[in-house]
């Protein structure tokens, strides 16, 4: 059986939503501290 053609890139998602990129802008850096406050395993991607 063949893979279906859709699928996510690592490269991709972490240039959309990683940590580094989070960081970059006031709205990106909200997420990130509103992310530490509701105690997330995982900050950013």
């Amino acid at each position: 059986m063949t893979k279906r053609t859709f699928g996510g890139t690592s490269r991709k998602r972490k240039r959309v939503s990683g940590f580094r990129v989070r960081m970059r802008s006031h709205t990106g850096r909200r997420v990130i501290k509103c992310r530490r406050q509701k105690g997330r395993e995982r900050i950013a991607v």
